[in-house]
């Protein structure tokens, strides 16, 4: 009896990761796709499952190349300079920008995973991204800026950390990431 709870834990331990992708995945889709269905059915006589996420996708991909023309500059630079009037909106705003293209942008700001000391007496490190390496800002010297994510979570925390006590780690960026919101059970491939 015992073995075959152990067995059926390790079925579920094998399963589960599958199932939550798989429904993860098919609620995302139904709720993309639903966002146009009404004028879609409407267009076409009739509900074609799919063109609502393909129409979603191609929209985002023009707004991203007349994103980069030279005649949406001057429209992008207007609508940031009147959200930086709004101090709330400017608020909200900055920081989702800043934190999207840290992820996808030009500046990409989680390219530099480290290890940490924290703790010297007990020789314990924290993977962690360097974001700043200057904080002269802060009137800070010696210090580096380090990103510390939280396992099965995007949420992390930033500390000011000594120079010293920062190594370099030789992993790709999406491979620490991964590693740490898996709480330390993925494998790092590099």
């Amino acid at each position: 009896m015992k073995r075959l709870v152990s067995y059926f834990a390790k079925g579920i331990l094998l399963i589960a990761p599958l199932v939550v992708t798989i429904i993860v995945i098919v609620k995302l889709f139904i709720f993309v796709d639903g966002l146009l269905k009404d004028y879609l059915q409407e267009f076409f006589g009739k509900a074609i499952p799919g063109v609502g996420i393909l129409l979603i996708i191609a929209l985002i991909i023009v707004l991203g190349f007349i994103g980069q023309t030279i005649v949406a500059k001057p429209v992008i630079s207007l609508f940031d300079r009147l959200i930086k009037k709004l101090p709330l909106l400017n608020l909200l705003y900055s920081s989702l920008s800043d934190l999207f293209s840290a992820f996808v942008g030009k500046e990409r700001k989680f390219n530099k995973p480290v290890m940490v000391l924290v703790n010297s007496n007990a020789d314990i490190w924290k993977l962690g991204f360097v974001t700043q390496e200057n904080l002269e800002d802060f009137g800070i010297e010696d210090k580096v800026a380090v990103y510390f994510p939280y396992s099965y979570s995007f949420l992390g925390e930033v500390l000011f950390v000594p120079k010293k006590n920062v190594k370099n780690v030789n992993v790709s960026p999406p491979e620490v990431m991964k590693f740490v919101v898996s709480g330390g059970v993925t494998k790092v491939i590099d």
